[in-house]
């Protein structure tokens, strides 16, 4: 158990888990996932990126770490029991939902970061049918 506040600088191994391959022919799909590189998928990246990737996992740990010590292992069980039940969500897929519940639980409630202004689903492009949109949630294919 340790009491990290920031990210490992590097990650213990590089390993690439997106799948880039088309479903049908096989090959990487260069129009959605870019041109390939075989030094990304080798080499490490920037050692910040990889603590800014992880930041929000670390001080969750953190967190879970501290009220463990300080009130017993029904603490941390709690906490993440009730993240586990904001984190689903209860609307229908077309709706807006600002999650605004999971915010206070995380802490996220006292900062303003680019995804409160950012994240306006009015500003958005996508316009997905409700009906197809509730297909896709209940995995109802024709």
């Amino acid at each position: 158990m340790a009491l990290r506040l920031a990210p490992e600088s590097h990650p213990a191994n590089v390993m690439s888990t997106l799948n880039t391959t088309h479903p049908e022919l096989g090959g990487h799909d260069a129009l959605r996932y870019g041109t390939r590189s075989i030094k990304t998928e080798v080499l490490p990246g920037h050692p910040l990126e990889n603590r800014l990737n992880n930041w929000e996992e670390t001080q969750w740990e953190l967190k879970l770490n501290l009220a463990r010590q300080a009130y017993g292992m029904h603490a941390p069980i709690k906490m993440m029991m009730e993240k586990s039940i904001v984190e689903k969500r209860q609307r229908m897929p077309i709706m807006p939902s600002s999650n605004l519940h999971l915010d206070i639980l995380m802490g996220k409630d006292e900062t303003i970061d680019y995804e409160d202004f950012l994240n306006d689903p009015a500003m958005s492009t996508d316009s997905i049918d409700f009906h197809t949109a509730m297909e896709h949630k209940l995995n109802l294919r024709l």
